[in-house]
């Protein structure tokens, strides 16, 4: 009986080494070429020297390096980043930047998922941007109307250029405000029920002292009368 003949040691590297490139090309963007994480203050040195290409204002950044979340190669050189804000339980996208545009695409896509990821676990409730790349508008930011500009914070509000937002979670705060409302009312709703059925048991205790006061009207005078008029017994 004859089997097949098993590959080469060369085979199977040469094998592994395509199914590893085309996992890579299957993915969109390999997690073996690119690393994302949060900025250090090791970090100022490369990430200033990418600023300083996108004219951004460098020295106040990098008093905020931390707010980064960046994008490096195998060998940890710094490709790009984006910075992440927070106030009033909400996040700030801004000064995304990139050594190599080429690569913009593919870093964003990186970046945005790791923003998302902070954002859920810092609980934050909308994330804001005024990043003008169509990426943003694509990965579910919305134009802000007039009712969500309502909930920007007041720290970020100034500049007119158009602000693009999206909903993470409601307001727990609103949620529990709204509940305690509506549990306040349903409380008062009991009190003018109780109080209802007071007035009603009050009204029924006058009528009932009210009757029985005519009753012993009724038994007194006709007591007198009998007393008065004894014969009325005889007739």
């Amino acid at each position: 009986m004859t089997g097949h003949k098993l590959p080469e040691s060369g085979e199977f590297l040469s094998l592994s080494l395509e199914i590893v490139g085309l996992a890579s090309k299957v993915g969109g963007v390999s997690s073996l070429k690119y690393r994302v994480r949060r900025a250090t203050l090791d970090d100022i040195g490369q990430l200033t020297a990418i600023w300083d290409s996108m004219q951004y204002p460098t020295q106040e950044l990098a008093r905020r390096v931390t707010e980064f979340q960046i994008a490096e190669d195998v060998n940890g050189a710094v490709l790009g980043g984006v910075g992440l804000q927070i106030a009033e339980r909400q996040g700030l996208i801004h000064s995304e930047a990139f050594g190599d545009f080429a690569l913009a695409d593919p870093l964003r896509q990186l970046l945005w998922d790791r923003v998302n990821a902070v954002a859920t676990n810092q609980g934050l409730l909308r994330l804001w941007t005024q990043e003008g790349a169509p990426f943003w508008n694509h990965s579910g930011l919305v134009k802000a109307d007039a009712e969500s500009l309502q909930k920007l914070p007041a720290a970020w509000r100034g500049p007119t250029s158009p602000w693009l937002t999206l909903k993470l979670r409601d307001d727990v705060e609103i949620v529990i405000s709204a509940d305690k409302e509506f549990a306040v009312f349903m409380q008062s709703e009991k009190q003018r029920t109780e109080q209802v059925f007071q007035r009603a048991k009050t009204i029924k205790n006058i009528a009932t002292l009210v009757a029985f006061a005519l009753l012993i009207a009724v038994i007194v005078w006709g007591v007198r009368m009998f007393l008065r008029n004894p014969q009325l017994l005889h007739r």
